[in-house]
């Protein structure tokens, strides 16, 4: 297989990542359509928590990307500045569209839980991204570090590498099973969220390891040490909701 894997006929190919990028917000922002009209939120304060997730998603996958990649400002200044324009990162969006909603609730003095409509959202829209992730190959800089495992996968520097990607998708399928299952009991609203929160972030925190990334702090990256905030949160939030009901 040779990277990137255009598709399309003939003449007419478009860039991997393009294609399932696009595909990615399209099934994301159906689903998130669809759950959205069947909670009790009125509409108007909806829409003000998906704009404020959207722009605070904007913001974060831009602010720990450039972060991720800062050992390239001085060695390469011109990739440094190509990845903030076109870079981003699915930890950063997350945990930006996070913070964009608890400041949206809080300015329009919404005290509901928002995060169950968006986990089945983020759980699809992230396993398709990830395909074109690895269709994308090297330039998408997802990609795992060498390994002598028989399924490792050259990219296109000649070297077997962790399909990292792929491992992401097959975990997002089982967290999406496990919080299906969950979603058939009786739990207290926001629950279903914080748990794939914890559960999203913990992998990628595990996951990450096996990238070869810029880690600058205690041998972790940016995206992991955010990784280990975002957990903390998500722990945190559920100990509260389990003290509230007990």
């Amino acid at each position: 297989m040779l990277f990137p894997v255009y598709l399309g006929v003939g003449a007419f190919k478009l860039h991997p990542h393009f294609v399932f990028e696009v595909v990615a917000y399209g099934v994301a922002m159906g689903l998130l359509r669809r759950n959205v009209t069947q909670d009790a939120i009125p509409l108007s304060q909806r829409s003000s928590v998906v704009v404020g997730g959207l722009i605070g998603a904007l913001v974060g996958a831009k602010v720990l990307v450039l972060l991720q990649h800062g050992d390239l400002l001085w060695s390469d200044w011109r990739s440094w500045l190509l990845l903030g324009l076109q870079g981003k990162t699915v930890v950063g969006a997350l945990l930006g569209g996070l913070i964009g909603v608890e400041l949206t609730k809080k300015w329009i003095g919404l005290t509901q839980s928002t995060g169950d409509a968006f986990v089945f959202p983020l759980l699809a829209g992230t396993a398709i991204g990830r395909v074109g992730c690895f269709l994308t190959g090297l330039s998408d800089r997802t990609y795992g570090t060498v390994t002598a495992l028989p399924w490792g996968i050259d990219f296109g520097d000649g070297l077997p590498r962790h399909p990292t990607q792929l491992y992401e998708i097959v975990f997002l399928i089982i967290l999406g099973f496990f919080l299906a299952w969950h979603s058939r009991r009786d739990r207290p609203s926001g629950e279903r969220f914080q748990l794939y929160l914890v559960g999203y972030l913990s992998f990628r925190w595990a996951v990450d390891f096996l990238k070869p990334d810029f880690q600058p702090l205690w041998g972790l990256s940016f995206i992991q040490l955010a990784c280990l905030l975002g957990v903390a949160y998500g722990l945190r939030q559920l100990s509260r909701r389990e003290i509230t009901v007990s």
